[in-house]
């Protein structure tokens, strides 16, 4: 590891009712990997955007040196002037535009008068895109036609293509599948080469342990523990220390009997929304029952979100299928119709489709059970309201200085257990949870798999999505594997393996014969 070229010095920043940032010093070498830690709410991303001109000076309290010198950023333009560039979690990007033009936002090739050359900018980010080893989608292509996980990695190749010397990855796998995070290391490892200080936060310690140098550990706003070796720490101490408690079992699944059938779907299609003719789903059937959770499993893009949100009646015009709820057949032609028929779905992407990020803590909890707490004129009962809110708080640990503030300004993880407590109100039969625990912390994740034993102990079906195998493998009486728009494969307890359920999702199985479906 070389040189120091990033230290922040006694870092306070301060939000309504609280401090996010309590006197946290750090420092960051040329060359290396710090791992940042802890729960959400902790602090990691409030730092990260401290130093990236996110909160621009004077707005916080401490000092920045880069490469020994005192930087005050008043935007992030000044941050990256002066070599910092960083991948938020929450995506940043303009969804009417083509790739390579968010890339290059505001840095376009322009030559006489100003007129952009259009073939410079797509060259250069084609070759970007090459270095990321991605095949999935073209410079010419518009963001909002990719998915969550393809519209990460055009976050990650839009920091690459600032060429900063200090380089922050703000959860950056929470979406990708596992070849696309095994070129995103094999780029760190480069950038490690040329001298690139990164800092990488992240919930997943498997990573951190295959690419981090150091660690440093955050805990309600203060730095608990700061240059260590990241060698030197077991997965379950760094766990400890980012928590302030002891995590026996990181998967708590408990057992109960499996009874009736509640929600069965038969020969569910979805059409493809760009090639026509071509489907995203293909004759898909299954069953989930009372006393289990159902997991879905499957690389990103394998059909997965698609038939979730068409039983859901997101895709009504481009889908297919019947559904049963008890035994009966239902007509599902909008989420309002699922809500009233006792489906709720918590999505994948939930800044886009999950929130409403102006409102508050309190709507966004309330929004789909308004009825539950209105009268028979509509009017709703603010004190009942907020009861019900300030339970879900407490039950999930919501971390907000009060049910009023902006959802916006919670950090992801507490975003996501408001989302659950949404859904929780409108008191489900079957709970559809797509990629439940991204982005939140080991501690968390723990709590929101307690909550859906007790949910399933109370007669709720669930059904959870998970592009994260330990967790659908450690929290499912059974597995559907999905791959190419097809579900190929279901598998009990007992029988999935981390190999076996790969093998299905890429589609090795097809080589040989014995596909259990």
């Amino acid at each position: 590891m070389g040189d120091v070229v990033l230290e922040m010095r006694n870092s306070i920043k301060d939000f309504p009712g609280v401090r996010a940032l309590d006197n946290v010093n750090f420092e960051a070498r040329a060359g290396e990997v710090l791992a940042l830690v802890g729960e959400n709410g902790a602090g990691k991303s409030t730092l990260m955007k401290v130093l990236s001109g996110v909160w621009p000076y004077p707005s916080y309290q401490g000092e920045i040196y880069i490469k020994g010198q005192l930087r005050q950023f008043q935007n992030t333009r000044d941050a990256e002037a002066a070599g910092v560039a960083i991948i938020y979690q929450e995506l940043n990007l303009i969804p009417e535009l083509t790739v390579a033009e968010n890339i290059f936002l505001d840095r376009q090739f322009t030559g006489f008068g100003g007129v952009i050359n259009w073939s410079k900018l797509f060259a250069e980010t084609q070759k970007l895109l090459d270095e990321l080893h991605i095949k999935d989608f073209k410079p010419t292509d518009l963001v909002k036609e990719l998915t969550v996980g393809k519209q990460q990695m055009v976050e990650i190749a839009k920091a690459l293509s600032k060429k900063a010397d200090i380089l922050v990855f703000d959860e950056p796998t929470s979406a990708l599948t596992d070849t696309e995070v095994a070129a995103l290391f094999e780029i760190i490892h480069k950038l490690k080469q040329q001298g690139v200080s990164m800092s990488y936060i992240s919930h997943k310690m498997e990573e951190l342990q295959q690419i981090a140098d150091r660690v440093i550990v955050l805990r309600d706003g203060k730095t608990i523990e700061e240059v260590t070796p990241i060698a030197e720490l077991t997965l379950d101490q760094i766990i400890s220390r980012m928590v302030g408690r002891d995590i026996k079992d990181m998967f708590p699944k408990k057992e109960f009997q499996r009874k009736e059938k509640v929600l069965e779907v038969k020969a569910m299609e979805v059409d493809h929304p760009l090639l026509p003719g071509e489907k995203k789903v293909k004759n898909a059937s299954f069953c989930a029952y009372k006393g289990e959770i159902l997991g879905i499993s499957g690389l990103m893009g394998s059909g997965r979100t698609e038939l979730v949100s068409a039983i859901f009646g997101a895709l009504a015009d481009q889908s297919r299928g019947e559904i049963y709820l008890t035994g009966q057949k239902v007509n599902i032609k909008s989420p309002q119709k699922a809500i009233a028929q006792g489906l709720a779905l918590v999505t994948e992407d939930r800044k886009r489709i999950g929130l409403i990020l102006g409102q508050s803590v309190l709507q966004n909890m309330t929004i789909s059970s308004l009825q539950t707490i209105a009268n028979r004129w509509g009017i709703i009962n603010a004190s009942k309201e907020r009861n019900l809110a300030q339970g879900y708080v407490h039950q999930l640990d919501v971390k907000t200085p009060s049910l009023d503030v902006a959802i916006e300004t919670l950090s992801g993880g507490n975003q996501q257990k408001v989302i659950v407590a949404k859904w929780l109100n409108t008191n489900p039969k079957v709970l559809i949870l797509d990629e439940p625990t991204r982005g939140i912390d080991v501690g968390a994740k723990v709590e929101i798999y307690n909550l859906l034993n007790k949910l399933v102990e109370n007669g709720v079906t669930v059904i959870i999505i998970s592009s994260e195998l330990p967790e659908v493998m450690g929290m499912s009486d059974r597995i559907l594997v999905m791959c190419e728009g097809e579900i190929v494969a279901e598998l009990n307890r007992k029988q999935a393996t981390k190999e076996l359920i790969m093998e299905y999702a890429t589609g090795s199985f097809r080589s040989r014969k014995g596909a259990n479906v």
